[in-house]
């Protein structure tokens, strides 16, 4: 059964990290990375526990905010009109 936590929990736990692990978020991100294609959270974030012997709330906690900042990246950013400014002479 998958481990859901509370926005605020999540927050705590992903603030705590680098305490914690003594590696920052981006350094997790690039571990998730270069993983193994695991496609579903809980297999990614039992395989980070296991390779990096952390709690399973931590490696499910990096899991999400991984997964949640990589959907907010596919979503392109408007794009905003040239406004053409007039020549000088």
């Amino acid at each position: 059964m998958p481990v859901t936590h509370s926005p605020e929990i999540h927050a705590k736990l992903i603030e705590r990290i680098p305490a914690v692990t003594g590696r920052e978020i981006h350094e997790w991100f690039d571990a998730l990375d270069q993983g193994p294609g695991l496609l579903r959270c809980s297999d990614r974030a039992n395989w980070l526990a296991d390779e990096y012997e952390l709690p399973p709330w931590y490696a499910q906690a990096l899991v999400t905010e991984y997964d949640r900042r990589r959907r907010n990246r596919s979503i392109p950013a408007p794009r905003r009109e040239r406004e053409s400014s007039p020549r000088t002479a």
